[in-house]
């Protein structure tokens, strides 16, 4: 419904903010200051809005003409304002250009150095053990065939690993042939490469990406693996126990304590995985309330880290060795554990989401 006064009140605020806006705009010195007093005519609470909202009180045979006319002033007002913006930008251009010369004397602005992800840490402090020990190092390529990846490293056709579930299958969708093309699932695949190209001995570990189908707190699709393989004659289990018992307490503590446990793996006979005192609780101090209580362990002052074995001679009759001449241990180890033991990540995720906050604590 129509009120008398509305026609009077609109007309008398669209002349205040005509006879104030140009002014308050071009007096603006900085282009915050200049949005804001912007915003005060046209802005949500604007003074200009305001009046907007009172159209449905109008008369009909004024509210065309009203609308029109207030339309119009925001156009205005609008066009005053860009014109005022690119008056300040000249200014500060023009300031920067005519000002003192810059003096190439002073110092640099200081930027936060980079650094070395938590997982390149570890492998390079990984490598620099082995290559101490002298290992050399491989690398190899990401996408790779099927039987190095499998065939050769003595998995059975009906393996788990092989299944579609498991693997990242390039092309043949699940297709078991020799010739098939897949993401590597385990960096095995250098150790293959390397026997068939070089002649024993030889002491080789490599790190690399590897992909499997698990995504959850301690798995990723991607991850990085580290594999190490020495070949030569008359090599031991003992050996294997050496250098493995050696480089834990080099990577981790010089008093840990490293058991072997017997397990199954299809490249390795016999084959087992390596549990160290826990780092967590320091279970080599001998603190029992400590380790009693410790999550990570479940109190055993125990925790896995790696699996390792002699290799099998099937592996070495597919690479063309002689099993009868020779012998040698594999071990492999994920990177992504290494590093979450080493500094105390509780989700493997977090290695991945590139995190500043996270990644600048190490």
């Amino acid at each position: 419904m129509a009120e008398p006064d509305a026609v009077q009140t609109f007309e008398n605020g669209l002349a205040e903010i005509r006879g104030a806006y140009a002014e308050a705009l071009r007096a603006a010195r900085s282009e915050p200051e200049l949005r804001l007093i912007n915003g005060r005519y046209v802005g949500p609470q604007g003074e200009l809005t305001k009046l907007l909202k009172l159209m449905p009180k109008l008369p009909g045979e004024q509210r065309r003409e009203l609308g029109q006319a207030a339309n119009a002033l925001k156009q205005e007002i609008q066009s005053t304002f860009d014109e005022a913006l690119q008056s300040i930008f000249r200014g500060a251009r023009e300031a920067e250009l005519n000002g003192p010369p810059l003096d190439v004397t002073l110092p640099g602005r200081w930027q936060m150095p980079g650094r070395l992800h938590p997982i390149t840490r570890v492998r390079n402090e990984v490598l620099d053990i082995f290559v101490s020990l002298g290992f050399d190092i491989a690398d190899g390529p990401e996408v790779e065939l099927y039987e190095n990846c499998f065939d050769k490293l003595g998995f059975p056709p009906d393996h788990p690993a092989t299944d579609e579930q498991d693997t990242f299958f390039i092309g043949a969708t699940g297709s078991r042939n020799a010739e098939s093309v897949l993401l590597r699932t385990q960096t095995s695949t250098i150790q293959i490469r390397e026997m068939m190209k070089r002649e024993p001995p030889l002491a080789i570990v490599s790190p690399g990406a590897v992909y499997r189908r698990d995504d959850d707190a301690t798995h990723s699709p991607m991850f990085f693996q580290l594999e190490g393989f020495l070949v030569d004659e008359d090599v031991t289990f003992a050996e294997l126990k050496g250098v493995l018992t050696l480089f834990l307490r080099r990577l981790f503590d010089e008093h840990i304590a490293v058991r072997f446990r017997a397990s199954y793996f299809p490249f390795v006979e016999p084959g087992g995985e390596v549990d160290m005192s826990c780092v967590f609780c320091r279970a080599w101090e001998g603190d029992r309330a400590r380790t009693a209580q410790c999550r990570v362990c479940k109190g055993t002052g125990w925790m896995e880290i790696l699996g390792c074995g002699m290799i099998h001679p099937v592996v070495f009759e597919n690479v063309g060795y002689d099993a009868e001449k020779y012998t040698g241990f594999a071990f492999g180890m994920g990177l992504d554990r290494i590093a979450m033991l080493k500094y105390g990540i509780p989700n493997i995720k977090l290695l991945y989401e590139n995190d500043v906050r996270f990644l600048s604590q190490f």
